[in-house]
């Protein structure tokens, strides 16, 4: 049995957020920084990939992202700015 498209991309997205997740961890781990670098540049590409299919699916209607009400926005800004008076 074949994967439809679309669930091909599920698991592409799935598993790129695992994958950022994991290599997140790996560099906060680093004893290092050579080592802690090059799993920065690693983190940075795996994320442009998890990026890429997130588009792709947008942009095929198959991952969908509400527009946030402008009222709530203000509302988090308010209540961040009030916890971080410097920011």
């Amino acid at each position: 049995m074949s994967m439809q498209e679309k669930e091909v991309f599920d698991d592409v997205l799935t598993s790129q957020k695992f994958i950022t997740d994991t290599y997140n961890t790996y560099t906060n781990e680093c004893a290092t920084p050579n080592i802690r670098d090059e799993f920065l540049n690693i983190l940075t590409e795996e994320h442009q990939i998890q990026a890429d299919v997130f588009d792709e699916m947008k942009k095929r209607g198959w991952y969908t992202t509400p527009q946030a009400e402008q009222q709530k926005v203000q509302q988090a800004k308010q209540k961040y700015q009030n916890e971080n008076p410097q920011g």
